[in-house]
């Protein structure tokens, strides 16, 4: 859609904003240009490879499933750009199909470059030499052939339900009486996920080439011994994608939120089909499969080569392999590495700000460890949303509250995909006697909280920790985030008064420095926009840096384009999402978007605002998208010390010159790589930010 200078700022102009879902899939495609990008190490290539396979799928379970079922009853809703869904699901299923096609284009790239380093993934039986071969027909008798099931498909044996994301492969058939073959039989055998994908064939003598042989090849080369006096005809892999959204009443009693979250996670991997995935070449049998799975042509992709290219993660697990690899630098130890109480002190002495994954996580959970030992610590109240499965902080919570500290955690069942292991850990939590909140009737526990409370000269002080990431150690190692440890009163008692409310499922009050949603954060963060725009209508300077995720929340977006009309200067650094249209003649002129996506995952949520030359800057669990302002308990905190916000602009300014790793956002919705020019020496952020 074109845009004119008369463009009106208004919710209902789809001139003036992209699609959220198109906007994801763009975002992918950039994810995939570090796959394709010979200047990565090959098997950073590769994971970023798995990484938008993971990504699709999750894309397809949520996102598009509630598109399709919006389809399916009739409903033809308008996106911002004015699309309805139908026009929405059939322009995203073009753009998956691209995005589907590079992927293997980069596959094929990605196995040549891996066998010129001696790792080679046979995808081809003829390949195989005759000791391989036996080696392979050896252990698919000790191993495979007693945990495969094969199920045939006839008026007596319905199809069956295949589980969400397995590998399966499709079979047809014509038993040995059946001389003019013209009785075609079909069955399907699952590809068993217990057994490794990958299978490492012997070495040759005096060679150090790694050989691998995928499981689903050397079932293909057995059947014959699963289906006894029949003929194997054809064999075509395939995998389901179903519809994994999780949708519970929660106007029942909240006391049966855990059992309703069991219940549902059951249902998960029966979903309705909303995509097959099937090798290319399979006919009739995608017909088939199709009708069988009562899905349209457009919810069926063909696959050139091998399915399930997430599997390929297994690489990454290899040794000797590490010169193939981006170097990571050991993060530098954090403040809390002391082992006695004066990590409160240098607290109360001044704010402690960490920036991961460049200074290390481990802070937050040395902080936990002194407290669940530190006799003068009483109590301790936290958030989880995510966290690691085998993570310390759940060990330091249950040995807080086993050396009798006053233990809370308020735990988010419906953290998506990781619900399992929430439950998990908060049962482990609750045996050791911690205290645990399931969750809020209508919301998401989103912010990220940490509350100790200590006795100190016979008063009781408070230390907080916030963060813009998850208390998560193995994601805190690829994700850049944002840490603030304080015991300044006022933001020590508004994260206290935040956690006696939303356990005690009260009416949020309005807090003194901290913002939180679904309440006030998000007029508040309008209003500091809106005092941009009259600063730059006063003709002071005027500027706003936001750092995020998405951007999708249409109120902010026009209050955006409003603060350009002023004058306002706006920079925006979003990762994923952006439905904001950039360089909109008269609206949006002075607003410049980019996206950076390298090494490092960027999460941190940065909010910046110059305020007429004393700036304010504030930190926040929560992007810029309707669901954080509105249905979710978030936070956004302000950094108060003059040295800690320099820092913070510092990072942004050199975010701002990344031209490696950084998209500029065009008006039409591509982005444009940035390059380094004779004279603009490259910088690339996510290295250079470790030396700052």
């Amino acid at each position: 859609m074109t845009t004119t200078a008369a463009e009106k700022i208004e919710i209902d102009n789809p001139n003036i904003f992209f699609d959220r879902e198109l906007s994801w899939i763009d975002f992918n495609h950039r994810v995939l240009e570090e796959a394709l990008d010979p200047k990565n190490p090959v098997l950073e290539r590769l994971k970023f490879l798995c990484i938008t396979e993971s990504n699709l799928d999750e894309f397809f379970m949520v996102r598009v499933a509630g598109l399709i079922n919006l389809k399916k009853a009739g409903i033809e809703e308008r996106s911002l750009d004015g699309r309805r869904t139908s026009e929405t699901i059939s322009e995203l299923y073009k753009k998956v199909k691209s995005l589907v096609d590079g992927q293997y284009f980069c596959l094929n790239d990605l196995l040549s470059e891996l066998q010129k380093e001696q790792i080679s993934v046979i995808l081809d039986p003829a390949e195989l030499s005759g000791k391989e071969i036996q080696f392979v027909k050896d252990y698919y008798k000790r191993e495979v052939s007693s945990i495969l099931t094969p199920l045939a498909i006839d008026p007596s044996h319905p199809f069956p339900h295949i589980l969400n994301r397995t590998l399966n492969l499709a079979i047809t058939l014509f038993s040995d009486e059946d001389k003019n073959k013209t009785r075609e039989l079909f069955a399907i055998v699952q590809v068993p996920g217990v057994l490794p994908r990958f299978l490492q064939l012997p070495k040759v003598e005096g060679s150090e080439a790694r050989r691998y042989f995928p499981l689903e090849e050397i079932i293909k080369l057995h059947l014959a011994d699963l289906f006894f006096g029949m003929n194997v005809k054809s064999i075509h892999t395939f995998k389901i994608v179903r519809d994994a959204d999780i949708s519970i009443n929660e106007e029942q009693n909240i006391g049966d939120l855990l059992t309703m979250m069991k219940n549902e996670l059951k249902n998960r991997m029966w979903g309705d089909a909303i995509r097959l995935d099937i090798q290319a070449g399979a006919g009739h049998v995608k017909g088939m499969l199709k009708d069988l799975l009562e899905l349209e042509e457009y919810q069926v992709m063909e696959i050139p080569r091998m399915l399930g290219l997430f599997d390929l993660m297994f690489f990454q697990s290899l040794d000797k392999t590490s010169h193939l690899k981006f170097s990571y630098p050991t993060p530098k130890p954090g403040f809390a590495s002391k082992k006695t109480g004066s990590v409160f002190q240098e607290i109360r002495k001044s704010d402690q700000l960490l920036h991961h994954p460049y200074e290390s996580f481990r802070s937050i959970e040395d902080i936990l460890k002194i407290a669940s030992s530190d006799p003068k610590v009483l109590g301790i109240k936290m958030t989880l949303y995510r966290t690691s499965g085998d993570s310390p902080i759940i060990q330091y919570l249950g040995e807080a509250a086993e050396n009798g500290k006053q233990v809370t955690v308020l735990v988010e069942l419906k953290a998506r995909f990781d619900e399992e292991r929430n439950i998990r850990w908060a049962k482990k939590l609750e045996d050791s006697g911690v205290h645990v909140v399931y969750g809020v009737v209508g919301l998401k526990i989103h912010c990220k909280m940490l509350l100790i409370v200590r006795r100190e000269e016979d008063k009781l002080n408070r230390y907080v920790h916030l963060g813009t990431g998850n208390y998560n150690s193995t994601t805190a190692r690829f994700y850049t985030d944002l840490s603030l440890f304080t015991a300044d009163p006022q933001i020590t008692e508004d994260v206290a008064v935040l956690f006696n409310t939303i356990t005690s499922s009260g009416k949020m009050p309005r807090l003194t420095r901290i913002h939180a949603a679904p309440t006030f954060l998000k007029d508040e963060f309008l209003e500091l926009i809106e005092k941009e725009t009259k600063n730059a209508k006063s003709k002071k300077e005027a500027r706003v840096i936001f750092k995020m995720n998405s951007l999708v929340d249409p109120d902010v977006i026009i209050k955006l384009y409003e603060a350009s009309q002023a004058g306002v200067t706006v920079d925006l650094i979003i990762r994923g999402i952006c439905c904001l249209k950039p360089g909109i003649p008269g609206v949006s002129e002075n607003i410049h978007v980019r996206s950076i996506i390298g090494r490092y995952l960027e999460h941190s949520r940065i909010y910046y605002f110059h305020n007429d030359g004393k700036p304010d800057v504030y930190l926040a669990s929560a992007d810029c998208m309707p669901r954080n302002f509105q249905r979710r308990i978030e936070v956004m905190f302000p950094v108060l010390l003059d040295k800690n916000k320099k820092r913070i602009v510092r990072i942004l300014e050199m975010l701002l010159r990344d031209n490696t790793q950084a998209r500029v956002l065009q008006q039409n919705g591509s982005y444009e790589r940035l390059t380094p020019g004779e004279d603009d020496p490259a910088l690339n952020s996510q290295v250079d930010l470790v030396e700052l």
